[in-house]
C-alpha cells in the first residue's frame, strides 16, 4: 500500500506507478504499452493541441470490505466515450479494450487504491482519447491515442456532502444550442473556465448554466448535472445541451427503486423557489448538496436573487440516494441492477 494519508486526499493529481497507452493507426490499435512516466511523445502538430480533438471519461474503483475491487458501470463510460469520439470523427476503443485497459491500470496501481476504511476515497480513472497525428488543416484526426490514467482521490469540493454556494451566470454559456454540450469533450470545460474563475473569486464553488437559447431553463453546472427534490420527486433537466451523466442516470434508477417519482423534463428557473433540496451530481462527487443558489443577471453585478435550500447540510432524500450509491459501489449492499464490475 502506498504511503498516503488517505484521510487527507483531495480531488487532485498523485503520481502512480503507470499509465497505459495504445494508438490507433493503419486500421488497428497497437499493443497496450505500460508507461512509468506521465509524459507522452507525439507531434507538436497533433490535432488535440490545435483543434481540441479530445474527449475523456471519469470513473472510479473501490476496495470492498471483502477485499474485492469494484468498478462502477464501466460499460456506460465506454459507450459515452465512443459517442464523443464519433462526434469528433476519430476512432474509439471497443468496450472490451476500454475495460481491459481500466482493469490493467487498476492492477498495476493497486497500491494506490484506498483501503475500504478510507471514507470517501477511491481510485479515480481518467480514460482519455486524443487526435495525435500531425496536421495543419481543421479536420478529424486520422490517428487516435487512447490512454488510461489513475490517481487516488477524495472529495471533489470540500468534504464529502458539504453543502456549497453556487451562482447562475446568465451572461455566460457553457454550450451553444445544437453544439457540443452533450458530449464529454475537453472544449466544453475550457469554455466554462472564465466564468468559473469569476465565480470562484466571489466565493462560489460552481456555476449553474441556463439553456443557451432562452435563458429560462436550467441546464447543468460547469462540471456536473443538476437535480432537485420536491414532494418525493427526483427532478433533473432534459436538454440536448447537457452531458448525459452516468451518475445522474444511476440516481434516477435508485430514486425509483426507493419509491420516488422521477421526472426528467424541462426545469424552469422560476421553479427554484419550490424545491426542497438541490444538488450537483457526477462521478467525482456522487452528490454535492447546494445550500445557496444565487441568480445574477450579470455575474459581475451586485444585483441578485437568492434561493436557499435546507440548513447547510445534505437533505434527507439526497443523503438516502448518496448512501445507496456509495454503499453499492463498495459492496456494502447487494447490487440489484448489475452495475458493479469486479476486477479479479
Amino acid at each position: 500500500m502506498a504511503n498516503i494519508d488517505w484521510s487527507k486526499l483531495t480531488f487532485s493529481y498523485t503520481k502512480t506507478n503507470t499509465i497505459l497507452k495504445t494508438v490507433y493507426k493503419d486500421g488497428a490499435w497497437t499493443p497496450i504499452a505500460s508507461l512509468t512516466e506521465d509524459y507522452l511523445h507525439f507531434s507538436a502538430y497533433a490535432g488535440a493541441l490545435h483543434y481540441a480533438i479530445e474527449c475523456f471519461e471519469g470513473l472510479k474503483a473501490f476496495r470492498g470490505k471483502d477485499g474485492r475491487i469494484r468498478m462502477f458501470r464501466p460499460e456506460e463510460n465506454a459507450k459515452r466515450l465512443q459517442r464523443s469520439a464519433k462526434y469528433l470523427g476519430i476512432e474509439a476503443p471497443s468496450t472490451e479494450l476500454f475495460i481491459e485497459m481500466c482493469e490493467r491500470c487498476i492492477k498495476e496501481n493497486e497500491e494506490f487504491l484506498p483501503p475500504y476504511e478510507a471514507t470517501g476515497a477511491s481510485l479515480y480513472l481518467r480514460p482519455t482519447l486524443i487526435g495525435s497525428n500531425p496536421q495543419l488543416g481543421v479536420q478529424s484526426s486520422k490517428e487516435s491515442t487512447f490512454m488510461v490514467l489513475c490517481s487516488p482521490v477524495g472529495a471533489y469540493v470540500g468534504g464529502a456532502l458539504d453543502a456549497v454556494d453556487v451562482v447562475i451566470a446568465r451572461n455566460y454559456d457553457r454550450a451553444a444550442p445544437n453544439g457540443s454540450g452533450s458530449f464529454k469533450v475537453g472544449g466544453n470545460y475550457a469554455c466554462s473556465l472564465y466564468s468559473l474563475n469569476v465565480a470562484h473569486a466571489q466565493g462560489y464553488k460552481a456555476v449553474l448554466y441556463l439553456d443557451p437559447a432562452t435563458k429560462t431553463k436550467i441546464d447543468e453546472f460547469n462540471s456536473s448535472n443538476f437535480f432537485a427534490i420536491k414532494d418525493n420527486k427526483y427532478i433533473t433537466p432534459k436538454s440536448d445541451s447537457i452531458l448525459p451523466s452516468i451518475t445522474n442516470m444511476s440516481l434516477e434508477t435508485v430514486a425509483a427503486h426507493l419509491g420516488m417519482e422521477v421526472e426528467r423534463r424541462e426545469v424552469f428557473v422560476e421553479e427554484l423557489k419550490t424545491f426542497e433540496e438541490v444538488g450537483e451530481c457526477g462521478t467525482a462527487v456522487v452528490i454535492t448538496p447546494v445550500h445557496k443558489l444565487v441568480d445574477k443577471p450579470f455575474l459581475e453585478s451586485e444585483e441578485e436573487t437568492v434561493y436557499t435550500f435546507g440548513d447547510g447540510k445534505c437533505g434527507p432524500k439526497s443523503l438516502r440516494l448518496y448512501n445507496f450509491i456509495t454503499q453499492l459501489q463498495k459492496g456494502d449492499i447487494e447490487d440489484p441492477f448489475g452495475w458493479v464490475h469486479f476486477v479479479e
